[in-house]
């Protein structure tokens, strides 16, 4: 038996991944306005209290609606995927500094897988269902 790619299957595991980075962007930001105590106030004015640019804030509530609104249905899922990634890795950057490692504790641990499956999520390609195909820039299309 050969390895490799599974065409029958592999197509829908690009969709479930798909579905899955969009859905915990989701539950990301349901967390800033509902659950957070203080809501999207405190989330928002925790970037200044640690020292951030004032800039960062904008761009991580704006990572976390691209992925939510963008994942989900499949559009230019690809470059909202790649957009994400700087996110979760800065996350991952605060928590491994303030807590460490493991998610057990709050840690960097979960910021990084998820950067990392988004990163693989673009490598795949959109996937099946996808509303709006992520355009790849001229030297990549076509290419095997």
């Amino acid at each position: 038996m050969r390895a490799g790619f599974d065409q029958r299957t592999g197509p829908y595991a690009v969709l479930l991944l798909r579905l899955i980075l969009g859905a915990l962007f989701f539950t990301h930001l349901y967390w800033k306005f509902f659950v957070l105590p203080g809501g999207f106030d405190a989330w928002w004015g925790q970037f200044a209290a640690r020292g951030y640019a004032w800039y960062v804030p904008y761009y991580a509530i704006s990572a976390e609606i691209a992925g939510a609104v963008c994942l989900i249905p499949g559009i230019c899922a690809r470059w909202a995927a790649l957009y994400a990634v700087p996110l979760m890795f800065g996350a991952a950057e605060l928590w491994l500094r303030q807590k460490g490692f493991y998610f057990t504790v709050g840690g960097g641990e979960f910021p990084i897988v998820w950067g990392l499956a988004l990163i693989v999520f673009a490598l795949l390609g959109d996937g099946p269902f996808a509303l709006v195909a992520s355009p790849l820039p001229k030297p990549l299309r076509g290419a095997s």
